[in-house]
């Protein structure tokens, strides 16, 4: 075999190959991240519109239908449903197999645009969304203070700490859940409306027309240039209190005539307890592409330091849930069972190759491969979850297979009186054949299952690709380092006796005999 015969005669070229594998194999083992279980890719496409104070069906009838007709015309739809209740529509886009996504809803972001005239005014604008795990929280965070009211924290958070976790490296979004969030309630008094003639609207567009903030031009001197602002921001319910909503005849009708104005919070929909004590609960959510341990450490960094800078308010930050701990563990736990089985293969190998050296050559052969498979596994946009791992820790007794058999032929070549150069080259030619069918006979089985698709595609690829990858690489060692190191390192072992090791061997061929003639008189008798 021409590929044996290169890496005999030119040794170098396959050091400098795997130096290259492995060095490739441990940089993007460390560029890739962490994931309980491969992503899953859901074709759906969920399109909310909320029609306030809308019953079901004025909401089914001005709302979902129009933007059901829509949407019905997208490319791979396979089914519409639609929901309409009191005040919101809720329409569900189920494409095939296999369609994109991110084209999709492009595509309906772009029709849905276009019926927005046909829309009652009221409408709020369509929310377009995907469904995918990343949107699911990978920290949750209990916030208490023993200094501030719950209005008092909610407010802190909302202006001051949530942003600072949202700056957090790899953090896509922060959801605050309990607490009371403030909100200004002007409660008008009718009869006093009806006595100075105004309306509920007349009202509310007093109030919103003097709520104002934006730039109104700028002042140019020979040497500077200033910007004018018109800041009108209410800062005070004293000022609410003080706004003119009318001055019809001369009269001034201010907000307190007619109104009393409350600072209160909003009324609570969300509950939230922590330890059977009320919370204010921080949800982090991490970008698609970020690795979710990195970014828990990140956010784990960051608790440190609000909890310093905000020590005055008596800011205490609890972490609630980390689902990152449990990915990390089954993954450490997964990294320790591949280790475990490449010292079980090395034992098992010592005690049939009768030789510490034959069963090293095995053994490097195993951890080269192992990690070269990473390189396929990065070019792939894999990352470490239980899936791929599984695949590494179940190849590794595939990975063997094909070590074994080639260096087992080498060994009976040698056993024949050849020198151990022309023992690796004529064991690794005649046995290549089979070895490569060997190999095949498992990259035939996994690779349809990865190229196929649905949900049991989108779980089972990484799989699938892991194992293929990492059996492919173990082929090419077995005609590479294989034949180099037994061409240098190889030598027949005879076995005396003379110290406890091979007695140890020896007893173990024993016992080995007796259990195969054992086997072989049961099998006579049937």
């Amino acid at each position: 075999m021409k590929l044996a015969e290169i890496s005999i005669k030119r040794p170098s070229l396959v050091i400098v190959l795997f130096t290259l594998l492995t060095l490739g194999g441990l940089l993007s083992y460390s560029m890739m991240g962490y994931e309980l279980i491969p992503k899953i890719e859901n074709n759906m496409v969920t399109i909310s519109t909320i029609y306030p104070g809308a019953s079901p069906s004025e909401v089914e009838t001005s709302v979902t239908r129009k933007i059901e007709d829509a949407v019905g015309s997208l490319e791979n739809v396979k089914k519409v449903e639609s929901s309409s209740y009191e005040s919101l529509s809720v329409i569900m886009v189920q494409l095939n197999d296999g369609a994109d996504v991110d084209f999709a809803l492009n595509d309906a972001q772009r029709k849905v645009n276009a019926i927005l005239a046909d829309l009652p005014d009221d409408v709020k604008a369509p929310s377009l969304n995907k469904f995918s795990l990343d949107d699911l929280p990978i920290i949750t965070m209990s916030i208490s203070s023993d200094k501030l009211n719950n209005k008092e924290l909610y407010d802190l958070l909302d202006k001051k700490i949530e942003p600072i976790f949202s700056r957090v490296n790899g953090v896509a979004q922060v959801d605050l859940i309990g607490g009371q969030e403030r909100e200004i309630q002007v409660n008008l008094d009718e009869k006093k409306l009806q006595g100075y003639g105004l309306s509920i609207g007349d009202v509310k567009q007093a109030i919103l027309s003097s709520n104002l903030d934006f730039p109104t031009g700028s002042l140019k001197t020979r040497t500077t240039k200033s910007t004018i602002r018109l800041s009108g921001k209410y800062k005070s319910v004293e000022e609410m209190n003080n706004l003119v909503v009318s001055s019809k005849n001369g009269a001034q009708v201010r907000l307190s005539d007619i109104a009393t104005v409350f600072d209160a919070q909003k009324d609570v929909e969300k509950v939230a307890r922590f330890n059977q004590f009320p919370t204010i609960l921080m949800q982090i959510k991490k970008q698609s592409d970020a690795n979710a341990v990195a970014v828990s450490e990140s956010v784990q960094k960051t608790i440190e330091t609000v909890e310093k800078a905000y020590a005055a308010q008596g800011i205490k930050v609890k972490v609630v849930n980390d689902t990152t701990e449990f990915t990390l563990e089954a993954a450490n736990h997964v990294i320790f069972d591949l280790f475990l089985a490449v010292i079980l293969v090395a034992v098992v190998m010592l005690l049939f190759l009768h030789s510490i050296r034959n069963a090293f050559i095995v053994m490097i052969s195993i951890p080269a491969s192992l990690i070269a498979a990473f390189i396929g596994m990065y070019l792939m946009g894999y990352t470490l979850n239980l899936m791929s791992l599984l695949g590494l820790s179940l190849v590794v007794g595939i990975l063997v297979d094909d070590a074994i058999v080639v260096l087992e032929n080498i060994y009976r070549h040698m056993e024949m009186g050849k020198s151990k150069i022309r023992a690796a080259y004529d064991g690794a030619a005649e046995i290549g054949f089979t070895v490569a069918a060997i190999t095949l006979v498992i990259v035939v089985v996994f690779l349809p299952i990865a190229m196929s698709t649905g949900l049991a595609a989108n779980i089972l690829a990484q799989f699938c690709v892991t194992v293929v990858i990492a059996t492919l690489l173990s082929l090419l060692a077995s005609f590479t380092i294989i034949p180099w190191l037994s061409s240098r390192f190889g030598k027949l072992q005879h076995l005396t006796g003379k110290n406890a090791f091979e007695k140890f061997i020896l007893w173990f061929e024993k016992e080995l005999d007796v259990f195969t003639h054992w086997i072989t008189g049961i099998l006579e008798w049937c």
